[in-house]
């Protein structure tokens, strides 16, 4: 490239009369000699030296202030690795000086020194670009908190020393935002800084110059200054940043340190959208992990970023900032800028930090400061695909150079391209190659054709079309299809019922059903005027009802459809951020749609619990649900994902996970893609998850008071949870509750290792009282499941827990046949290999005890007829699928008898719990013909496929008496011949 080599002999040779002038015993010939020998050589010292002075105004000025280092440079060129550990460098050059004047003089000094280094690494590609900017934010920490604390003790000297009431020293903390906190900061960024303390308070002047104390506000307020006017000042070596202070409370009429109180206040009260935006990656500079200011300042700011919430209130918020900056660009003729241009850098900023404001209270992993760290975050949980992570990346890395490059060409904060012929050239060469980190951090060296401005242009275009792509598709303007209203719903929410009428003979509507309609209308405007919309509400829903409407009335079913949607729209109607959720993703309008139309569950689930409509953003995962076998590891990766320190939510969690299950399996259903088996299968492994889940919290509480049991070894409980019922048959339904027994291994001993030593037996039982008390736990997120425990020894009047032998001495000698047909359905569901083996033995040992035949027939159909006669309240012509005759009580009771009556003779009988297997099982052995073991496993998938159905439709068990006439008479003929 002749301009470029031009250039580096001219530069060379221009230091070389600078470093013979510094040093006169350096003989110019040589000098003269070594340049035209090296100066194209980027292995030589004297070639790199020249090649990086070509590419950078600002090292040329920096070797001429020091001629030193270009003494040094010339014989040596430096390398990465030479240059870290700012603050122990810093401090010992700061650690003798007393005079304000060679502290401002030695942090310009070692500021631009170090610029200079990190420019001469930055052209040779000697790091990455990611290791350059966060080098670069580390640069200006050490500065930022070598300045503070210079600062500090100056102040304390003059002004005291800031205490709290317990007379404790009060330090100064700043927040780095924008790209400082995000270790992303450009060669010549501002720094976006606030200054916080920890508590109000004066100072005491005890070994001070003061004559009185001032108080911490005052204090504080002349520290941030000072530090200000040590950073931001112009003096003749420069300055070292320059200073924002505009992203603190109250902008630029706020105070400019507030304690951390006045900070929470203004944040809880009064904080804004782009506050938040902002504050994402707000970072405490300077952090030391012992401190519990810190902890406390950070556990403060977080709930006012990252809503516990999924907010979609933020995808308006960040598209108004864009097109408030889209404006500014138009107006200031800023086209050509890489950072706030279409597909510039702010765009890929933007799409990372939507997720974690939409997300981040639920997702901890989005809860950090860097891009490059959130990107892969937010592909991991679907929400981009990895194409559109790959085109990020790469875009953003090559923006990020040429951003660096063009910035360390003379120390100027820009973003603009040049239009100077040598810059441009300069850029040519920056991004023609360099190196950056790959997807799994390994170094790589990025190629581009790049022979002049014009490819490099072409280049440039190509990577913010990528990112202009993805932020389109992700944030960007409201689609056609949301634009497309059908006309006479336009102006719903300002129309009379005049006007609504007229709306509804211009639809597709039957004539007779209008005024069935009319009065619904009519009824939900009248419920919205009770609710506190907002305007922002208003707005969406405005935009959002016209849509709604048309998608209804094209369903069939629009008149039982309606009353859903409006229930549902009535529910979130005050809740800004789930209209936008519905107004920004078409797709999770229409399914709600869909599947509403199908089942009044999920209209009521999805009403009672918004959150869920979060599910609905994936219709692939409708169709296609996690397998049943996965459940117990997404549900601990769910957990894992939230703060760990907070109970509420992780209880909280369990409910939204079940809730977001069931209506996963409920639309899978709806959508054919389960059959009523597997139904069945992913409701019972779903409650079986939970249940671990659960047991594993409890067990946490409880030993964090009372400790373990002695005995124990690690990892060991020692307890198991046995289900019984559809749980324990793993049938269970949408609307079941669990019927729960809780066994351990009795060992005489106390607890160690708690706050109170208690009795083995009692810790046990305390354990029992805690599962019960999580599971009936009554949250904003509703009830996890109904516990019945009423089938445990002794029922309502026995403990909640008891040992496997006091069980198995209870089932033998005790309990009753009714509680033998209960052990029929139960297994474990949680707990030890070993324990499981015990129980099973145990159940085996009391269904295979010999009984009398003739007795055990009499008290099962003296059992039947008493449950007929206290829970079937069907009128004439009704048939309740569950308790009337013929149905699935007498096909569970079927079951329960021929366990009871053959595994005395044949205990492999005894292998399953659930109903479909027993009836095989019988068969293979012989003890009912085949063809009978067929048509009651039909007749029971059938009857358990309606009650499903009828579970979604929002309706109890209950169907016309002239239907399943097959199955119900069936089921009867068999019964009388087993029973009479």
């Amino acid at each position: 490239m002749t301009a470029l080599s031009s250039l580096i002999e001219q530069k060379l040779t221009a230091l070389g009369s600078i470093l013979c002038q510094s040093f006169p015993e350096t003989d110019i010939h040589v000098i003269t000699q070594h340049i035209q020998q090296y100066q194209q050589e980027k292995s030589h010292p004297i070639g790199r030296l020249g090649y990086a002075v070509a590419m950078s105004e600002f090292v040329e000025k920096v070797l001429q202030k020091q001629p030193h280092l270009l003494a040094q440079w010339w014989e040596k060129s430096p390398t990465f690795a030479e240059y870290e550990q700012y603050s122990a460098r810093l401090n010992n050059q700061l650690a003798n000086i007393s005079d304000e004047v060679a502290f401002y003089k030695t942090l310009r000094i070692f500021r631009n020194i170090e610029m200079a280094k990190l420019s001469f690494c930055q052209s040779l590609n000697l790091a990455t670009v990611e290791e350059i900017f966060i080098r670069l934010s580390q640069l200006a920490e050490s500065l930022i908190i070598a300045a503070r604390d210079w600062l500090y003790r100056q102040a304390c000297e003059e002004m005291g020393t800031p205490l709290d009431e317990q007379g404790k020293a009060q330090p100064l903390y700043i927040l780095g935002m924008g790209k400082l906190g995000g270790f992303e900061l450009n060669f010549s960024s501002d720094i976006d800084l606030i200054f916080t303390y920890p508590t109000q308070g004066e100072t005491n002047i005890e070994g001070s110059r003061a004559r009185k104390p001032v108080d911490n506000a005052k204090f504080f307020t002349r520290l941030g200054q000072r530090l200000i006017s040590a950073l931001d000042d112009f003096t003749v070596d420069g300055f070292v940043y320059r200073v924002d202070m505009r992203l603190r409370p109250f902008g630029e009429n706020g105070a400019l340190a507030l304690s951390f109180a006045a900070m929470e206040q203004y944040y809880q009260d009064q904080g804004r959208d782009w506050e938040r935006y902002a504050m994402i990656k707000g970072r405490i500079l300077g952090a030391q992990s012992d401190d519990p200011n810190i902890t406390y300042l950070e556990k403060m700011l977080r709930p006012f970023v990252y809503r516990r919430y999924i907010d979609f209130s933020v995808i308006q918020s960040l598209r108004e900032m864009k097109g408030k900056i889209e404006r500014e660009v138009r107006r200031r003729g800023l086209k050509e800028n890489i950072k706030l241009g279409a597909g510039g850098i702010r765009e890929v900023e933007f799409i990372a930090q939507v997720f974690q404001l939409i997300r981040g209270g639920r997702e901890i992993a989005l809860q950090q400061q860097s891009l490059l760290h959130i990107l892969p975050k937010i592909t991991q949980l679907g929400l981009i695909t990895p194409t559109q992570y790959q085109h990020l990346r790469e875009s953003y890395l090559f923006l990020r150079r040429v951003e660096n490059s063009l910035q360390a060409i003379n120390d100027q904060q820009t973003q603009t391209l040049p239009t100077h012929d040598i810059d441009q050239w300069r850029l040519i060469e920056a991004c023609r190659h360099f190196t950056c980190l790959d997807e799994q951090n390994q170094q790589i060296e990025r190629h581009y054709i790049i022979e002049n401005w014009q490819d490099f242009h072409r280049t440039l275009q190509q990577m913010q079309e990528k990112v202009r792509a993805v932020f389109n598709q992700l944030i960007g303007e409201e689609t056609e299809e949301n634009r497309e209203k059908e006309n006479q719903w336009l102006d719903f929410l300002e129309a009379d019922f005049d006007d609504i009428a007229q709306m509804l003979q211009e639809s597709d509507i039957q004539p007779e059903d209008i005024n069935e309609i009319l009065n619904k209308l009519g009824q939900f405007k009248e419920n919205l005027h009770r609710r506190v919309i907002g305007n922002r509400g208003r707005e969406v829903l405005a935009q959002l009802m016209p849509t709604v409407f048309s998608l209804i009335f094209k369903q069939e079913n629009y008149r039982t459809l309606l009353p859903r949607i409006l229930h549902l729209i009535e529910k979130i109607s005050s809740r800004t951020t789930y209209l936008e959720l519905l107004l920004e993703n078409p797709q999770a309008l229409r399914q709600v749609i869909e599947l509403s139309a199908q089942s009044q569950l999920i209209a009521d689930q999805l009403a009672q619990h918004p959150i869920l409509l979060d599910e609905l953003l994936n219709t692939e995962s409708l169709r296609h649900p996690l397998p049943f076998t996965q459940y117990a590891d997404e549900l601990q990766q769910y957990l894992l994902r939230l703060p760990q320190d907070d109970e509420e939510q992780f209880i909280n969690a369990l409910r939204q996970f079940k809730q977001a299950t069931l209506l996963r399996v409920a639309a899978a259903d709806i959508l054919g893609a389960l059959p009523v088996m597997k139904v069945s299968d992913h409701l019972t492994y779903l409650a079986e998850a939970i249940i671990q889940s659960v047991v594993n919290l409890a067990w946490k509480q409880v030993s964090a008071r009372f400790g373990v049991p002695q005995h124990l070894q690690h990892g060991e409980k020692n307890f198991l949870v046995v289900g019984y019922g559809k749980l324990g048959g793993i049938e269970l339904g949408y609307k079941s509750d669990l019927d729960l027994v809780f066994l351990y291994e009795a060992m005489e001993g106390q607890t160690v290792g708690g706050k109170k030593i208690i009795d083995n037996n009692q810790f046990y039982l305390k354990l029992a009282q805690k599962i019960v008390s999580i599971f009936s736990l009554n949250t904003s997120a509703g009830v996890l499941y109904d516990i019945d425990m009423r089938l445990r020894p002794s029922g309502e009047a026995g403990l909640l827990g008891c040992s496997l032998s006091a069980f198995e001495n209870y089932q033998l000698n005790e309990a009753w046949t009714w509680e033998k047909q209960a052990l029929v359905r139960a297994r474990p569901v949680f707990g030890e290999a070993s324990l499981r083996e015990k129980f099973e033995a145990i159940r085996q040992r009391v269904l295979s005890t010999p009984r009398d035949g003739a007795t055990l027939r009499q008290e099962v159909s003296a059992m039947r007829e008493k449950m007929f006669t206290h829970l079937s309240h069907s009128q004439d012509n009704e048939f309740n699928i569950k308790t009337d005759r013929g149905g699935i009580t007498d096909i569970e009771f079927i079951a329960q008898y021929l366990m009871l009556a053959y595994a005395p003779q044949n205990p492999a009988l005894t292998r399953w719990s659930d109903n479909v297997r027993i009836f095989e099982s019988m068969a293979k052995a012989g003890i009912i013909h085949q063809s009978d073991a067929t048509q009651l496993k039909q007749c029971y998938v059938d009857l358990r496929n309606n009650i499903h159905h009828l579970n979604l439709l929002g309706k109890n068990a209950v169907v016309s008496n002239d239907e399943l006439i097959t199955e119900r008479t069936f089921i009867k003929q068999f019964w009388d011949k087993l029973f009479h």
